[in-house]
């Protein structure tokens, strides 16, 4: 008798039953009318479905396989891309500045939620193009370990507390100018995920690509020179952070 022979359970003494029996052969109270016709399936023969028994087993294999196809999407990965190069083509269009979009600007006079929203905030394409091939590169793995809520609160953390650490050393030394993209966001991303990545590997006897992680991450990081509003702080602090993170996923999964 297979697991799915015992589903029936008796309302009255509260056992588990066949469903090809109409008395409980414990308490001898009635199960059900008549006994199910059987049909052969899979090599054996289980009780004839009737059918809505058979829509819902329908609905359910498409439910299942709707979850299916949207579980293997990086969707955190493709709204972290879209967002900003949405703003970008709003802000080219409106002819509005890097302030009215989001950006940080030093010395600092407006609300704490700029430091959230730099990070979606671009003054050129080039810019932003950098930063999303990276996050298109290391963010739909970390997505796939960690899971979608997990990634879009660890990236969104690393790009706005880049901004805060560029603006608090920005304040400091008295720098003056706007502070806006992503670039901690993406650090924090190629970050995370070597760090996750190679006891993994080393593990698994897997090569893996440092020096190309290495030059992604030099690229980032040396954004600053060319990208005036692409803080050099925000990159330090977001990989920094991303860093830390992925040191606690790693042992997290080690213990799954």
């Amino acid at each position: 008798m297979n697991e799915t022979e015992l589903r029936v359970v008796c309302k009255s003494c509260g056992a588990e039953v066949s469903p090809y029996v109409t008395e409980c052969p414990y308490c001898g109270s009635r199960v059900r009318k008549r006994a199910p016709k059987l049909e052969r399936r899979d090599g054996g023969l289980e009780a004839t479905r009737t059918r809505r028994e058979l829509r819902q087993g329908r609905r359910r294999e498409r439910k299942e396989k709707r979850q299916a196809r949207i579980a293997g999407r990086p969707l955190v990965t493709y709204a972290l891309i879209l967002i900003p190069a949405v703003a970008l083509l709003v802000r080219i269009a409106s002819g509005g500045d890097l302030e009215a979009f989001g950006a940080v600007v030093v010395p600092f006079d407006s609300g704490p939620w700029r430091f959230l929203t730099a990070q979606f905030a671009y003054l050129s394409v080039g810019y932003l193009f950098a930063v999303s091939l990276a996050l298109a590169i290391f963010a739909p793995d970390l997505e796939r370990r960690l899971g979608s809520p997990a990634t879009a609160v660890l990236l969104v953390a690393c790009g706005a507390l880049g901004t805060v650490g560029a603006w608090a050393i920005e304040e400091q030394t008295g720098t003056f100018g706007a502070i806006a993209g992503g670039n901690g966001m993406a650090l924090g991303a190629i970050a995370a995920w070597f760090v996750i990545r190679r006891p993994e590997a080393t593990r698994l006897d897997e090569d893996l690509d440092s020096i190309g992680v290495l030059v992604c991450a030099a690229v980032i990081l040396l954004l600053p020179v060319v990208v005036e509003s692409a803080g050099f702080w925000s990159g330090i602090t977001g990989g920094a952070i991303g860093a830390l993170a992925g040191v606690v996923a790693a042992r997290t999964l080690a213990k799954a």
